[in-house]
């Protein structure tokens, strides 16, 4: 028996007099099939208060888009595949990914591209509100030990396996593409004038890129994921790791991890949420 565990916060930090963080989770669990949880953090930016806004109609418009993957499962349903569905497993040829997690991966990247319309169109229709709404997104969608991560923007999400705590996500930011290129070393990204300057990000533009991976997650494991507001402020992925382990649950980890980016500047709105999974042995009935 697969067992989730989930706990989030959000904080508007020591220098920001308004949070335009969200974060939102969600779980079905049952003794009859696997669990099936989702992440948010969605960290909304632009004058007044279109941050607030953009970050608001990411995290709702997911909701609705997704909401019929939380009604529990009908065994004698049969599933009618259309023709885009059948074409995107044509053209799938990662035969670690099941044709079943295609049509998945499809649905959750046309939520997220539903998203980014609905936020587009709000900064459009009331520019005076809105001009230049726009939000990242680091998201999990977990079903049994699959984990489908969704990024756009320079959120994360981490993995935390057996005392590693690996980045799952990319960051879609220009100090990032110039540290993949080879054109500026790690440690001089932090300083770099360019620094928080994202290339990607929800609302902004007419369509937007969607990363999506799938993951196998293993019992004991930890996702983690969280806005630039952690991660700028507390960069040792060791310190991260030791804040974790040395919490007694995942609701002290989450807001023991808040604390430490207060205590080193909280700069900005600091949102994190924390996943665990675990195998327990079924009980006899």
């Amino acid at each position: 028996m697969i067992e989730i565990n989930i706990a989030a916060w959000s904080d508007v930090g020591q220098q920001r007099e308004v949070n335009e963080d969200r974060v939102y989770y969600q779980i079905l669990q049952s003794s009859d099939f696997d669990p099936i949880s989702m992440c948010i953090v969605a960290d909304g930016m632009g004058g007044h208060f279109a941050g607030e806004v953009a970050s608001h109609w990411t995290v709702e418009t997911l909701k609705r888009e997704l909401a019929d993957l939380f009604i529990p499962p009908d065994p004698r349903k049969t599933v009618q595949l259309t023709g885009d569905d059948m074409r995107a497993i044509a053209q799938e040829t990662n035969k670690e990914v099941r044709p079943s997690e295609v049509i998945l991966m499809r649905r959750l990247r046309a939520a997220v591209e539903s998203a980014n319309t609905a936020v587009h169109k709000y900064a459009l229709h009331r520019p005076q509100e809105a001009m230049g709404a726009g939000s990242t997104l680091t998201m999990v969608f977990v079903k049994g030990k699959r984990a489908f991560v969704i990024n756009v923007g320079d959120s994360r999400t981490y993995l935390l396996r057996q005392g590693r705590l690996t980045q799952l996500t990319e960051d879609h930011s220009v100090v990032a593409e110039l540290v993949a290129a080879g054109h500026l070393a790690q440690e001089e990204a932090w300083e770099h004038p360019q620094a928080g300057l994202i290339t990607r990000c929800l609302g902004y533009m007419s369509a937007v890129q969607v990363d999506i991976e799938p993951h196998t997650l293993e019992s004991g494991d930890r996702l983690v994921l969280c806005s630039d507001g952690l991660w700028e402020m507390v960069r040792d992925p060791e310190l991260l790791t030791h804040i974790i382990h040395t919490a007694p649950d995942l609701e002290a980890a989450v807001h023991r991890l808040i604390d430490a980016a207060n205590h080193a500047g909280g700069k900005d709105n600091i949102s994190v949420a924390m996943l665990s999974i675990a195998e327990k042995p079924d009980i006899p009935t």
